[in-house]
């Protein structure tokens, strides 16, 4: 055993020479050997999830990007007993979907309605009878309009409205998520 004096005092180390330098290497590897152990459990966790979703054990990855780019919801009538009397509200709506995957519009909520349908009518426009549907197709790299003319969404039985005003829309998509717009009440019979 050595003795040092440091600073005036004494103090005892443990043997000297070659056992004092190998202490620092002893170290390191006691360091290398902790840190081993969660680096394979990481590489391991890893390649098992990259084989879960390789076989579809993951689903499908979609990268679907939804646009809204005009929401309007016009006025059923000038008078607030006409719109009384007009029962659902509809709407005019733009969507893109800016992705490679098709999506679809599965519901539409607004704290203005107690009930909204998703509706499709026959093409050829404004006449001909109205179908609710449980959801519209968004076409991959496709801009669609919902409109009184086609396809729509129809807030049923909502209070009157007044011009200017804007009404919160919820739009859900199956793939997309929700999208949160404004939609602006118009003037009777404008988008």
């Amino acid at each position: 055993m050595t003795t040092r004096i440091l600073d005036g005092g004494v103090a005892c180390a443990g043997p000297a020479g070659p056992a004092r330098a190998a202490a620092p290497g002893r170290a390191l590897r006691e360091l290398v050997m902790a840190a081993l152990a969660p680096v394979i459990c990481l590489v391991l966790l890893v390649g098992l999830l990259s084989a879960w979703v390789v076989t579809g054990g993951g689903g499908t990855i979609a990268w679907v990007r939804i646009q809204v780019s005009l929401a309007a919801i016009p006025m059923r009538a000038f008078t607030p007993g006409a719109a009384s009397a007009a029962g659902a509200a509809t709407t005019f709506v733009v969507i893109r979907n800016l992705s490679g995957s098709a999506d679809e519009l599965v519901s539409v909520r607004s704290p203005i309605a107690r009930h909204i349908v998703l509706t499709t009518r026959p093409a050829g426009g404004a006449t001909g009878h109205r179908t609710v549907v449980p959801d519209l197709d968004i076409p991959a790299h496709a801009t669609i309009t919902l409109s009184p003319f086609g396809n729509d969404v129809m807030l049923m039985d909502p209070p009157p409205l007044q011009a200017g005003h804007t009404i919160p829309l919820i739009l859900t998509f199956r793939h997309g998520g929700t999208i949160h717009v404004q939609g602006t009440v118009t003037p009777p019979g404008t988008p």
